[in-house]
């Protein structure tokens, strides 16, 4: 029987002290920790450092941060296929789930047009677009999907998170964009895309909203929770792969 009591996590990202997200993301990961008795290191990851996503090797789990756009959309793409083609844990959070979708659409489903309207304001049919009524500091009912991860790790089908975003899923791709092994786990109360995962990946979840911001009311998120959970099973498996 393998077990870890140590787990790494990239979070992959500009830091940014002035974003509530960030001030909460070690809060958050220090709760699953206790909660979960493992100890988890973690490493800001700035994308432009990403590279060719060989310094992902050296971790357990990915966390692609709030925060777009970008220094560096590539980096932040290549972190997010390298977790999805490599089945590393991956957690998105708001700017994560944006460029999530993005990478799937562009590397998966081969739609090497599929842009993001903040990075290319003049994109015709943008992937990612602006969202009717911008989600800045405000919180937001969040229906899950029964039989879904997210579902699972929070024990309840409609949930309160809080957003602070301006850009989302444009509907007129979702129908072909979540027919193949990505699904909609998540809608907001207009029935809008709110949080996705991949069926046939042991860990790859992305929300919209920022779970991680309850923390820093002493809550524990489920989902950093799952996340960092799924690392200590991935870390536990190389263990014993490589012994």
């Amino acid at each position: 029987m393998f077990s870890v009591n140590r787990v790494k996590i990239a979070l992959v990202g500009e830091r940014d002290r002035g974003i509530k997200a960030h001030e909460a993301i070690p809060l958050a990961l220090e709760m699953a920790a206790e909660a979960l008795r493992v100890k988890v290191d973690f490493d800001w990851l700035a994308t432009d450092r990403i590279g060719d996503g060989a310094c992902l090797d050296a971790y357990d789990g990915i966390w692609c941060v709030p925060g777009s756009p970008y220094r560096d959309t590539q980096g932040a793409l290549t972190a997010i296929r390298h977790a999805r083609e490599g089945g590393i844990p991956f957690l998105g959070t708001c700017g994560g789930f944006q460029h999530a979708l993005l990478e799937f659409a562009r590397n998966s489903l081969g739609w090497q047009d599929a842009q993001h309207a903040e990075l290319d304001p003049h994109a015709p049919n943008p992937l990612i677009g602006p969202l009717s009524c911008a989600l800045v500091d405000v919180g937001g009912r969040v229906r899950l999907v029964s039989g879904t991860q997210i579902a699972e790790l929070y024990g309840v089908l409609e949930i309160t998170e809080e957003y602070l975003c301006r850009y989302g899923l444009d509907a007129a791709f979702r129908e072909p964009l979540m027919a193949h092994s990505l699904r909609a786990s998540g809608h907001d109360e207009a029935g809008e895309v709110r949080a996705i995962e991949l069926q046939d990946h042991p860990f790859f979840l992305a929300t919209l909203f920022q779970p991680e911001r309850a923390a820093l009311a002493g809550r524990l998120p489920p989902v950093v929770a799952g996340l960092v959970g799924a690392c200590a099973v991935q870390a536990a498996h190389e263990r014993k792969r490589a012994s």
